[in-house]
């Protein structure tokens, strides 16, 4: 599938679908995470209502990272993370690279008040054009793509 191009501020982003892996160490995991037909959003400061999604630590792999920042933001517990592709973010002559995932979500625990999200919500995919706090058509494309992804992955190991 050819995915378009986005930008946000600055920033020029592309998504490569798996298997591709990227060149680099990933800076940063996001994690696609649904329930049935809703996704899980959380409202972060200074950006709005989004995926969870953050740093990977040093001593971390994208996939830690990924459950971690879903746990932190979202109070998200995971079943398996599915790889769905890469962002290739580029500012200037600076480029990074960012893992995503998709995942069912099993539970939810309380939020933790010391990270910087101040709420949760599920929303169906088709109202997250309204809340989704940047919304184009490479976003669009890879929700749909992290949704089609998981639901291949449970048809297979659900049967």
């Amino acid at each position: 599938m050819k995915f378009p191009c986005g930008k946000v501020g600055r920033q020029m982003l592309e998504f490569y679908e798996a298997p591709f892996r990227p060149p680099l160490r990933a800076f940063a995991a996001l994690v696609f995470p649904w329930r049935c037909d809703e996704l899980l959003i959380c409202n972060i400061e200074d950006r709005g209502w989004c995926i969870p999604s953050g740093r990977v630590e040093p001593h971390e792999d994208s996939q830690t990272a990924g459950r971690r920042e879903a746990q932190e933001e979202a109070g998200a517990v995971l079943g398996p993370l599915i790889y769905i592709g890469a962002y290739k973010i580029k500012e200037r002559t600076e480029v990074r690279w960012a893992e995503a995932y998709t995942a069912e979500v099993l539970s939810l625990t309380d939020l933790d008040p010391q990270f910087e999200s101040t709420g949760r919500q599920f929303v169906k995919r088709e109202d997250l054009e309204e809340i989704y706090y940047c919304w184009n058509e490479l976003t669009e494309m890879v929700f749909d793509h992290s949704k089609a992804r998981l639901e291949r992955h449970q048809s297979l190991f659900c049967d």
